[in-house]
């Protein structure tokens, strides 16, 4: 199975997964492309993180709204460690790379969708720029989370699509929220 096949597979799984009700979606891999699989994923994982660090968005809205931008910026963080082995397949094939200004846009409309615009935007620039600073910091306890995000991306994406993954990727998925919770912790001291 290469790499996009894996994408699309795992965001139909966790497309699914959505659905309280017991119902389950018509879905066909075919429905999607690897690049919205990974805008997807990246969105889901950082609901969950956010969920598994028991943050509470509705509170931050008022109360610290820079938070916001620092969920962006995980979520821009994990789709960069999705679409990482995505760019190189798609070279490969001679097809463009996943274009990283249109994901932070589409992934703020799905993580703060129904927010104004003007907040929007605020918190995409914001978010880039806690991006950018995370992705170009050399000291040792960013250069080590980045490397355990990257990590715990790849055993996502891994336990999620094999069968024979030592672990689920529900056993997975509680790591985004530590991760999270640290990240969070880093911008509410500096």
């Amino acid at each position: 199975m290469d790499y996009s096949t894996r994408l699309t597979l795992l965001h139909t799984l966790c497309f699914a997964e959505t659905f309280d009700d017991g119902a389950k979606p018509n879905i066909s891999l075919d429905d999607y492309n690897a690049v919205d699989s990974a805008h997807y994923l990246a969105s889901f994982v950082t609901f969950r993180a956010i969920q598994e660090a028991g943050r509470q968005p509705a509170d931050e809205r008022h109360n610290n709204f820079d938070m916001f931008s620092v969920y962006q910026a995980y979520a821009m963080l994990v789709f960069a460690f999705l679409t990482l082995p995505l760019t190189h397949e798609l070279s490969e094939d001679g097809k463009a790379a996943p274009d990283l200004m249109a994901a932070q846009v589409i992934i703020a409309k799905t993580l703060f969708a129904g927010i104004a615009d003007v907040e929007l935007i605020e918190i995409i620039d914001s978010g880039f720029h806690k991006f950018k600073l995370i992705g170009d910091a050399e000291a040792e306890h960013w250069a080590e989370f980045r490397e355990n995000l990257d990590k715990i991306t790849v055993s996502f994406v891994v336990a999620g699509t094999d069968d024979d993954s030592p672990h689920s990727k529900d056993e997975v998925l509680p790591l985004f929220g530590q991760l999270l919770s640290q990240l969070c912790e880093a911008f509410e001291r500096d």
